[in-house]
């Protein structure tokens, strides 16, 4: 099994990604994802159709859409992991999630089986990561124009979680 010893450096993240890393609690990451696995689904749990539907205001993404939105995200950083960690040393490109929501047709989905994509997408990179070497988590690449190691976007995942998470909890759930 793999261990991360200690947070990521300022230097192994882009400044915007920040807010994300900032916000993962003190403990063992891969604790931290494998609890998220239960966590979001059971905040969204008991939403009704038309509440999964709720946007709270008229440019914002719907809960829907932002769970399918946090599935994109978990692919695209699970994705550059995953070249990183294996020394690909390609430049990888940024993706416009504004973009990808609009596209992807998430309010034709059911809240259900989004959060049980995210619950699959997640328990596959806990897989993935935790049998990473020392070595490997502790590459770095090029993503959308900076640099970033694997370690960085590990923690990363699970920051945008907490974020979107956060998020729903304040500007989502209490209007409904």
């Amino acid at each position: 099994m793999a261990s991360i010893s200690g947070r990521p450096g300022e230097n192994e993240y882009a400044p915007f990604y920040a807010g994300y890393v900032q916000r993962v609690p003190d403990g063992d990451i891969f604790e931290i994802l494998a609890r998220q696995i239960d966590s979001l689904p059971a905040l969204l749990a008991k939403l009704t159709v038309e509440q999964a539907d709720f946007r709270p205001g008229p440019a914002e993404w719907s809960i829907k859409e932002v769970v399918g939105h946090m599935n994109d995200a978990e692919r695209v950083f699970a994705y550059r992991a995953l070249r990183i960690s294996r020394g690909d040393q390609t430049p990888l490109p940024g993706f416009d999630q504004d973009e990808y929501v609009r596209t992807a047709n998430f309010g034709d989905r059911t809240l259900p089986d989004l959060l049980e994509e995210f619950v699959l997408l997640r328990r596959a990179n806990l897989l993935a990561f935790n049998r990473l070497t020392h070595e490997a988590i502790q590459r770095q690449g090029t993503a959308s124009g900076f640099g970033v190691s694997v370690r960085a976007l590990i923690y990363i995942l699970a920051g945008h979680v907490e974020h979107h998470m956060e998020s729903l909890r304040q500007d989502y759930l209490p209007k409904l």
